[in-house]
């Protein structure tokens, strides 16, 4: 889960460096493409680690 939260921090700092630093508007896609892959890893080890059924 410290991936994830590492992952969804390093997007939102690529992001606001590519929308503010004029010419760099790729680190902007890059954040958005960081971001998508840590909702992506996020959702994948939630819906591996739901609950289990009690027996």
């Amino acid at each position: 889960m410290v991936w994830v939260l590492l992952l969804v921090i390093a997007a939102i700092v690529l992001g606001i460096v590519g929308a503010v630093a004029d010419g760099l508007f790729y680190l902007l896609i890059i954040g958005v493409a960081v971001f998508v892959a840590a909702l992506a890893l996020g959702a994948a080890r939630f819906r591996r680690t739901g609950r289990r059924p009690v027996r």
